[in-house]
């Protein structure tokens, strides 16, 4: 793989500017964007925040990670997974559980979070991340998100972001 097919300077649609996720580091880059990021599922909202942390790694689109202050964890429930990342360490899973006409509708391990992150990614400490694939209203800006392929990774794609990006079938060896 390699990087952009784009010009510096060239925007999206979304009047952001492209970005190729091959530009992107390994180690995976932390920063903080002011973007609206909005994450609900059924209408019913799970996080809003203007002060989101986006991680940048190689192959993969950019993962938002919400201050807790910013999402309603009333609205979710211990996960039961455990995956280990090894930039981020072992991360900590929650059901986002959304009220329904039938009682409540309980989506498994729809986002994580790191408690104890080695020093490298300590700002990311307890703020959440949330799959797109599992859940129907992620936004950034307005924009809604498509999701990565796959199920591992939870990183959202917009329309200034470009691939091929790591996660679907036969790209496990990238």
């Amino acid at each position: 793989m390699s990087g952009s097919d784009f010009q510096p300077g060239d925007l999206g649609p979304n009047g952001k500017p492209l970005e190729s996720v091959w530009d992107y580091p390994r180690p995976p880059r932390i920063e903080a964007v002011d973007h609206l990021v909005e994450v609900s599922h059924l209408g019913v909202l799970l996080a809003r925040s203007t002060n989101c942390l986006r991680v940048l790694e190689t192959s993969q689109p950019p993962a938002y990670y919400n201050p807790n202050a910013d999402v309603f964890m009333d609205r979710l429930q211990a996960g039961s997974a455990k995956t280990y990342c090894e930039w981020k360490g072992p991360a900590s899973y929650a059901d986002a559980v959304v009220p329904t006409n039938d009682g409540e509708l309980v989506i498994a391990d729809a986002g994580w979070t790191y408690l104890s992150p080695p020093t490298t990614s300590a700002a990311l400490t307890y703020d959440w991340a949330f799959y797109a694939q599992k859940l129907d209203g992620c936004s950034v800006d307005g924009e809604h998100v498509n999701p990565n392929d796959g199920s591992f990774y939870g990183g959202w794609i917009t329309s200034n972001v470009r691939g091929p990006f790591k996660g679907a079938p036969g790209t496990g060896h990238w």
